[in-house]
């Protein structure tokens, strides 16, 4: 691509003619076409979608030149440039916003072009052209390196910052219910009383939930291992090595420590998202469990004084403009509201994901922007419930016995010996007259006091 200097700008050309780039700017015409194309979010892609992409390119400038698709002393500056925008150094040269052709091929033309122009200033050659589409993108196509970088990118989120953080949520959740297993509390369904459990029982629940999401989303991320490189442009591999996916991939493997695998088949790698639309759907119900467990610490939390107030959330900063001494549940407030977020771009990938029209998706930009804000959100959110929430819960043990001793439902234990109809009777009466069931109980159940209390528990009164 044809390039001459005026002042502050400078004049590009490519396939549609002349325009105007900054001077110091490494990218190209196709770049500021799209710069100007596209002024939707005020949002680039992703840094650490750049940085993938960037990877995908120094591996390809490698490979192909031990397949003698490319020369050395081209390939070297391209490599060496990969490496810097690799390294953040160039992160301003990546201005195009994240809503652009479905295919990214914005983004990636963003990439081949400030890589040519960088090593070319490497290259110290002025009479040696390296260009962005013969050179940087050779063997390439928008259409199988942008799902690429999307899921080395979403791999490396979640490996980094997702897993680590869930299981940090989850060894905290169970040390609390290792420190509550003797906490009594009572049980609700429907939101009314129901048998009692204890609390240990309640949050052994909560790390459950917390380990099958770990589980569910490293089964779901197996489909990400599997790359679409080597399809270029509708699948066939059109001007791509035999051999280049397989080595460039091995390449990739190498540089990421991931099992990465080149996709079975081509066709359904490059026309479908399905592995991102399931990914997407373990994080939408990671997410609907972090909503559960934040808004029972909520319920169970509330009062002080005429709520449950069955346990203490740490006190992390007042809840009130107006209202004196007031505490909010705030950690577990912002969690739903991440939650509430990742199950909305859940939606947007379902829908991104439908737009795989014949050999193409063309919502690519739209499905890894909502991936990796979920993980990324979902991440940071687990690690602030567990380390200024979860870690400084206390049982309030007096509110927690005398709910215990009021609960109509602890009557349940004396079905077994005295039958359903008989406990029906004491509930409703204690019930009417507003004593507990062990007081009713000791009158008209016809059992002896320490059988009740055996049934019933020791009374904490």
């Amino acid at each position: 691509m044809q390039e001459s200097n005026s002042g502050q700008f400078r004049i590009a050309h490519d396939t549609l003619g002349e325009i105007r780039v900054p001077a110091d700017a490494l990218w190209g015409a196709q770049t500021q076409r799209a710069i100007g194309n596209f002024p939707i979010s005020g949002r680039p892609m992703p840094r650490s979608v750049i940085r993938t992409l960037a990877m995908i390119k120094l591996c390809a400038a490698e490979v192909n030149t031990e397949l003698g698709e490319l020369d050395r002393d081209i390939a070297e500056p391209i490599k060496s440039a990969a490496r810097e925008v690799m390294l953040g150094k160039h992160d301003n040269q990546f201005p195009v916003d994240i809503y652009q052709t479905g295919s990214g091929t914005s983004t990636n033309m963003n990439m081949n072009e400030v890589l040519a122009r960088r090593a070319h200033q490497l290259h110290g050659d002025n009479n040696r052209v390296i260009h962005p589409n013969d050179h940087v993108n050779r063997g390439q196509s928008s259409n199988d390196v942008m799902p690429t970088a999307m899921h080395l990118a979403v791999l490396e989120s979640v490996d980094s910052m997702l897993l680590p953080a869930l299981m940090t949520l989850q060894e905290t959740l169970e040390e609390k219910a290792a420190a509550f297993r003797d906490v009594h509390k009572v049980g609700r369904t429907h939101l009314m009383d129901a048998v009692p459990l204890t609390l240990g029982d309640a949050f052994g629940g909560y790390a459950a939930q917390v380990g099958y999401a770990i589980a569910r989303i490293r089964q779901a991320r197996e489909g990400l291992l599997e790359l679409p490189l080597g399809g270029t442009a509708v699948g066939t591999g059109l001007n791509a090595h035999p051999d280049f996916a397989r080595n460039t991939i091995a390449a990739l493997t190498a540089e990421t420590d991931l099992p990465l695998r080149e996709a079975d088949n081509h066709f359904e790698a490059q026309g479908a998202r399905d592995a991102a639309v399931q990914f997407s759907g373990t994080l939408k119900t990671a997410a609907v469990s972090l909503m559960k467990i934040s808004n029972d610490l909520r319920w169970m939390s509330s009062g002080p004084r005429t709520g449950l107030s069955e346990i203490r959330l740490p006190e992390v900063q007042p809840g009130s403009s107006i209202m004196p001494g007031k505490i909010n549940p705030v950690i577990p407030e912002a969690v739903t509201m991440v939650c509430a977020r990742v199950i909305g771009n859940d939606a947007a990938v379902t829908v991104a994901g439908q737009s795989g029209n014949f050999e193409l998706n063309v919502m690519i930009p739209l499905i890894t922007v909502a991936l990796l804000e979920s993980v990324e959100l979902m991440a940071n959110a687990a690690q602030v419930l567990a380390s200024r929430c979860v870690r400084g819960i206390e049982a309030n043990t007096d509110s927690l016995a005398e709910q215990l001793e009021r609960s109509l439902m602890s009557v349940t234990a004396l079905v077994p010996e005295i039958g359903y109809d008989r406990a029906s009777a004491i509930a409703q009466e204690a019930h009417r007259s507003g004593r507990s069931i062990r007081e009713v109980a000791h009158e008209r159940s016809g059992l002896e006091p320490g059988t009740i209390d055996r049934l019933l528990g020791p009374s904490p009164c």
